[in-house]
């Protein structure tokens, strides 16, 4: 498919003749009412934690310490989150969150469940860096509001507001594979309470790169559109926001053009999405001294994708509608009382040329329609400074699953001004789509198979945290320990060749055990004016029954450790950032290992009065796996696969780019 370059340059002035909004506002529906897990506010540092829930905001100032093109590549400095590549083969990446699979990390977008069931395989790249605001990570239990579907934890975003001063941000980004982005902010105060935004981005990328010879192109040529339209309309007691969303997403991979000639078959991989969203949220507050107030929310999106692996296509289509009716106001001084109920409808559309040797098949594909609606409430105590309690309960009715509760407690205690404790324990649902989440695998010859319909996930989750902070050398030194475990009363199993040289992947209802354990302890240090430290270390222990047996979950790290180190000269005309990373070794399907391996990344900006220039590199040490494909010569054999990913599949890469700001134009 070809496009004019001059979509591209109407794309820059289209941005360029609406200006841009202040990104230090929040999103909350109510000013500083709090409706959600997390209400960020102006804050001096890149992170804090939110007052009950193990929540870490990562803003913008730690957004800009790396490349950030995207929310996949938005976690490089967090030793919390890990995000994987899928596939040798689409691009597609993951995250992993206490050892689990980003399956059961609830994505929110502005407190809202987005980026669900097909969308997630290639969600990550969806969001463009430059677009958010912040990013809230929040672990473990989270709260019933924004419903059911939380096992290890929450991922919400915030984009940049409508509202705030007027002006103009843009940001041009070029790295050493030849893939460059454009993106465009702006916003326009209408009226005193009325503004509105447009945000775009292009990125592209068509280098037929094959560097370890294989065959096969190490990354996906890809072309991408996206565009965000908001308005905004505040007043003293109403707020509204609306925003509609659309996205053209093309990769294309196989075969490179040096083995073209050859006698094989060509092999390609095609993946061509069509997304569009709506989202609409209104706040009234009924009464401020209470803080009294009632919201509505509704979000729809239509999600289609059209996929070739070999001979192989799958395509799927899903659309979501979703409202949420809440009520909040103060019982008391100490008391605060949340009542809400809230719907949720999928329907998809599967279409596959395969024929699936099951005695179910039917259960590879998604339930066509599933209609789930439900109420909650939650109540909140706080004791001056010391403690806060917070429970909440939820009941929910699946038009497939029947009723179901979800109970969930968070405990805040702080016994000392230096030391803060925090716990939570809670449950959470989720329906398993397993093709349509799962589709990377099919860049593989295996055989897919289902012997049953497919149970509704079901897990607890209880963790505890402490924070502390200690005076140092006249400077306060930040100290994290943290631990979570996750327990699974029912969960589909991804069995990847449980009999060698079957080449099969069968999804199965859990017969037996499955959890995680994850320990991590970070600290933060300022040495000096200008000079900050960020230490981590993380280990998990993630097990899964298979075939009887309960054994370690295959391309799960048992462990990671992170630095961190960031400079600011006086001045703040410079800045550097470097990042090392330390990946544990893991088992891969057939229960061999994969070795540690060391990351390296680095970000030198220099700022001026209207723009910045930035250059960096990634994977600096030059680490990458030697066979990212597995019999890669016979793509058309059963042994063939792209799957088993667990490291860098590219060598040293090195980016430069510019961002642009002005403001009240």
């Amino acid at each position: 498919m070809s496009h004019s370059p001059a979509i591209l340059t109407y794309l820059f002035f289209a941005a360029a003749a609406i200006p841009a909004s202040s990104q230090n506002l929040t999103d909350s529906i109510s000013g500083n009412h709090e409706l959600s897990v997390v209400v960020v506010k102006p804050q001096a540092k890149s992170k804090a934690l939110s007052a009950v829930t193990n929540t870490e905001i990562i803003g913008q100032s730690q957004l800009i310490r790396a490349a950030c093109c995207n929310i996949g590549e938005s976690f490089t400095t967090n030793p919390s989150v890990d995000v994987n590549y899928n596939d040798a083969a689409t691009g597609s990446r993951q995250i992993k969150l206490l050892g689990l699979s980003g399956i059961y990390v609830q994505m929110l977008t502005e407190n809202m469940p987005n980026l669900r069931g097909a969308s997630i395989p290639y969600s990550l790249g969806f969001v463009p860096g430059p677009w958010m605001q912040s990013i809230q990570v929040s672990k473990g239990a989270s709260s019933v509001k924004n419903g059911y579907e939380s096992i290890t934890g929450q991922i919400n975003i915030e984009y940049l507001k409508p509202q705030g001063v007027d002006g103009i941000r843009a940001n041009a980004y070029l790295d050493s594979r030849l893939r460059h982005e454009a993106n465009a902010h702006g916003s326009i105060h209408l009226t005193d309470r009325l503004s509105a935004s447009l945000l775009l981005h292009f990125e592209n990328r068509q280098t037929d790169h094959d560097g370890n010879g294989d065959g096969f192109m190490d990354m996906p040529k890809m072309r991408q559109y996206n565009a965000m339209q908001r308005w905004a309309y505040i007043s003293p007691l109403w707020i509204s926001q609306l925003s509609y969303r659309i996205l053209h997403d093309e990769r294309e991979s196989g075969m490179s053009h040096h083995h073209a000639e050859s006698s094989i078959p060509h092999y390609t991989i095609g993946v061509e999405t069509k997304r569009h969203e709506l989202q609409w949220k209104n706040g009234y507050t009924i009464c401020p001294d209470r803080k009294m107030s009632v919201a509505l929310m509704l979000h729809g999106s239509l999600h289609d994708a059209q996929q070739q692996f070999g001979h192989t296509l799958y395509d799927v289509n899903q659309k979501n509608a979703y409202a949420q009716l809440m009520f909040e106001t103060d019982l008391g001084e100490a008391h605060q009382l949340s009542v809400g109920a809230s719907v949720n409808h999928d329907r998809f559309r599967e279409n596959t040329n395969e024929s699936f040797p099951s005695a179910d098949a039917t259960a590879l594909l998604a339930p066509p329609n599933e209609t789930t609606a439900g109420i909650y409430a939650q109540y909140t105590y706080r004791l001056v400074e010391r403690l806060t309690l917070m429970p909440g309960i939820r009941w929910d009715h699946s038009s497939l699953y029947g009723g179901f509760v979800t109970p969930r407690l968070h405990l805040k205690y702080t016994p000392l001004k230096i030391l803060s404790i925090r716990a939570s324990a809670g449950k959470g649902y989720r329906t398993p789509h397993a093709l349509a989440e799962n589709v990377p695998l099919l860049a593989s010859g295996r055989t897919f198979t289902a012997g049953h319909p497919l149970k509704q996930e079901e897990a607890w989750n209880f963790g505890a945290s402490a924070m502390l902070h200690l005076p140092v050398a006249g400077k306060d030194l930040e100290l994290n320990v943290e631990y979570y475990y996750t327990d699974f009363r029912n969960q589909t199993v991804i069995n990847v060749d449980a009999t060698p040289g079957t080449h099969t992947v069968s999804f199965e209802n859990l017969h037996g055990k499955s959890f995680s354990h994850t320990v991590q302890i970070d600290a933060t240090y300022p040495f000096f004016e200008g000079f900050s430290a960020t230490g981590g270390f993380r280990y998990n222990d993630a097990r899964t029954t298979y075939d009887g047996t309960l054994r370690q979950r295959p391309l799960t790290s048992r462990y990671k450790g992170l630095l961190t180190l960031s400079y600011k000269t006086p001045t703040e005309l410079w800045q550097l950032d470097v990042t090392g990373q330390l990946n544990g070794h893991g088992i891969l399907y057939d229960r061999s290992s994969y070795p540690t391996f060391f990351q390296l990344q680095a970000q030198i900006t220099r700022e001026f009065r209207h723009f910045s220039v930035y250059i960096g590199g990634e994977n600096l040490t030059n680490y990458r796996m030697k066979h990212p494909i597995i019999n890669a010569a016979n793509p058309w054999e059963a042994a063939y696969d792209a799957t088993q990913v667990w490291g860098p599949t590219e060598k040293a890469m090195v980016y430069i780019g510019c961002r642009l700001k002005f403001e009240k134009l």
